[in-house]
């Protein structure tokens, strides 16, 4: 996988101080959340998670790389921009996801909201 500069040692970062963030490679338990398991074939499976990504309103994919997605996704009526990324894990077999206001101390909940419909979205 080439170096992404939003990765770090081919993790994906964790979360600030604030609650606005959620990560499946966290090591707070406080910002952790499960990863995406996945049978099939990883090519295949980015294929599916793109097509989601695609699906989203007002999403923007912002880097598609073989193992690894990052997109934006802008908030209605404020125009608050989020960052989603996935990150497949071949060898585990799992999706790790990464979701993250850019602004502000809380999300109210709109974080794991998106991860909990991507994820349907995912495994429907």
């Amino acid at each position: 996988m080439s170096e992404n500069r939003r990765l770090e040692d081919g993790r994906l970062r964790p979360c600030p101080r604030s609650p606005n963030c959620l990560c499946s490679q966290d090591p707070d338990e406080a910002h952790r959340t499960e990863p995406w398991p996945f049978e099939g074939e990883p090519d295949s499976v980015r294929e599916r998670l793109e097509a989601v990504l695609r699906a989203q309103p007002r999403t923007k994919i912002l880097r598609a790389e073989p193992r690894y997605l990052h997109a934006t996704f802008t908030s209605l009526v404020f125009r608050f921009v989020d960052d989603v990324e996935l990150l497949i894990d071949e060898d585990a077999r799992l999706v790790h996801v990464r979701s993250a206001s850019r602004l502000g101390w809380s999300d109210l909940g709109a974080n794991a909201r998106r991860l909990a419909r991507l994820r349907a979205a995912f495994e429907g």
